[in-house]
């Protein structure tokens, strides 16, 4: 009987750690991408032009995919700017910020045009950066530190597109903060 339940539990850890769920990749049809203008639902100007920028970017010197207009495209990354807050951590002797939090969440979506269907999306997906302010060495402007998480979610964005389904992934909903309209108060 030992000899049994020894080699039961043995196939249900062997059984256990051999599940590997299949990569969800671009159907072999995409070969030309559109990026679309990202949409910025913050009350901060202009984020919207420099992430769309730096994406395209990314895309370009990955060299992968084809990158085109919409009316040529077989597939689209289109993504919303759901939340941006740049957030004093810690302070000098007279009160004066030294350290910020800067943290911006996208939803992020594919769009297969072929088959006019929404290929994946990823919701809140998260690029943060923790920086010195000017005042101390090595410190950074919030324009240099936004350039930062531009170029970390334009990397994410292509990672995400090319190489499928888990390759990144959004935060976890009940982490997403509440925006400014929902709670009422200015962020």
């Amino acid at each position: 009987m030992k000899k049994y339940l020894g080699f039961i539990m043995l196939l249900a850890l062997g059984s256990c750690s051999m599940y590997t769920p299949q990569t969800q990749m671009l159907p072999q049809h995409i070969k030309r991408v559109a990026i679309r203008q990202i949409v910025n639902e913050t009350q901060y100007f202009g984020l919207e032009d420099k992430l769309t920028t730096k994406i395209t970017d990314e895309f370009v010197r990955d060299g992968r995919l084809t990158i085109t207009n919409e009316e040529n495209a077989d597939g689209a990354v289109a993504a919303k700017i759901t939340y941006y807050s740049l957030q004093p951590l810690t302070f000098g002797a007279n009160f004066e910020p030294q350290q910020y939090k800067l943290r911006v969440l996208l939803n992020l979506y594919f769009v297969d045009k072929v088959a006019n269907v929404t290929l994946w999306e990823e919701p809140s997906l998260e690029g943060t950066l923790i920086y010195n302010s000017t005042t101390i060495t090595d410190g950074k402007t919030e324009e240099e530190a936004r350039e930062i998480v531009w170029a970390d979610l334009a990397q994410k964005i292509l990672t995400r597109t090319i190489q499928g389904f888990g390759s990144v992934s959004g935060i976890s909903e009940k982490k997403v903060p509440k925006s400014a309209q929902e709670t009422g108060t200015n962020p």
